[in-house]
């Protein structure tokens, strides 16, 4: 299986861009061997001038910002020392914000939901059998 990642194809896109050939032959060459997974031609023209402009690496640059990631350690420990805690409180305590702390508890109840439909599915299914 091919890999379509975008910075495998970034890299062709690179390799490609130094043996001279256009912006415009590279989609087609890529959209051939790619297919769907394509990047699609606005991208591959930008990183055509990204290469031309002297850009070396196919890597995203780090972007300015609150890295959004919690330790599920603290999160879980967070939670355990006071069953009864409110979101605001675990934002205080983790450092994150309240949208960030909502976003992960709406993830977790939809996670929820598809677990205890997986139990009542299997639960009817035992009483037929």
């Amino acid at each position: 299986m091919l890999d379509s990642s975008r910075s495998v194809q970034r890299a062709v896109i690179q390799f490609l861009r130094a043996e001279g050939e256009h912006a415009s032959q590279i989609y087609r060459r890529m959209k051939e061997v790619y297919g769907e997974q394509c990047l699609v031609r606005c991208t591959i023209f930008r990183w055509c001038q990204r290469y031309e402009a002297g850009r070396v690496n196919i890597k995203d640059l780090s972007r300015p910002g609150q890295v959004h990631v919690v330790t599920n350690s603290a999160t879980t420990s967070a939670v355990n020392e006071q069953r009864r805690i409110t979101t605001s409180e675990i934002a205080v305590k983790l450092s994150i914000s309240k949208g960030t702390v909502h976003h992960i508890a709406s993830l977790l109840a939809q996670d929820i939901v598809r677990y205890l439909y997986d139990v009542v599915r299997y639960s009817e299914y035992r009483t037929i059998s």
